[in-house]
């Protein structure tokens, strides 16, 4: 991932993994190194930076297989990153603590001044409109729609950033999101106001 730019780079993955460290800290639950393994990992098996599912399974597990580790914590580091993708909002496994810390770090880091810059990072790396007014919001949507449909990145705010704070497991991870949360909807007031030609300023 050190050549990434969809927004999943290296520079993500460590502030996953700081970022579910301190949530682990404040919340003094979990195991710290499933966490933490998880958090690191927690990519390299994702199907929209791989040819597939398959293959970023395949690419996980070889990798684990490397480390001196026993079958239980490689599967329980397996079963914590299968649970926290999104897709779409058709993930609906039942989730451990590791899973729901490192779920949480996860979506922060799509929140806020960073989330903001990762999604039209992404969306350009797939070619997408940065906003496209006949491009309606899709509010439900199965996997294949969710991973290859066409959308915008302003769409994507609508049908999944705004939605993720409501779906966050911990106090400290909600706390956290609020003003995350509040900065994208001033951003996307002042994107539609520039969008639409609202010129504050404009006496005339």
């Amino acid at each position: 991932m050190q050549e990434d730019c969809t927004g999943h780079d290296w520079q993500h993955v460590n502030r996953v993994r700081d970022t579910a460290k301190y949530i682990h800290k404040q919340e003094n639950l979990g195991d710290l190194f499933i966490i933490e393994m998880s958090a690191l990992l927690h990519d390299v098996a994702d199907e929209k930076l791989n040819k597939s599912k398959e293959a970023g399974e395949k690419k996980l597990n070889s990798f684990l297989k490397e480390l001196p580790l026993s079958s239980e914590i490689t599967e329980e580091i397996i079963n914590v990153i299968a649970g926290i993708s999104y897709k779409g909002g058709n993930n609906h496994r039942t989730l451990t603590i590791e899973a729901k810390i490192v779920q949480d770090a996860d979506r922060l880091d799509a929140l806020g001044a960073v989330g903001i810059a990762r999604t039209f990072a992404y969306g350009g790396s797939k070619n997408q409109p940065i906003y496209d007014p006949a491009l309606t919001v899709r509010n439900e949507m199965t996997v294949e729609e969710y991973r290859q449909g066409k959308s915008s990145s302003i769409n994507h705010f609508y049908e999944k950033l705004l939605k993720l704070k409501e779906r966050l497991n911990t106090q400290s991870a909600i706390k956290i999101a609020d003003d995350r949360h509040q900065f994208m909807e001033t951003f996307l007031q002042q994107f539609f106001n520039e969008w639409n030609g609202y010129y504050e300023n404009d006496f005339s």
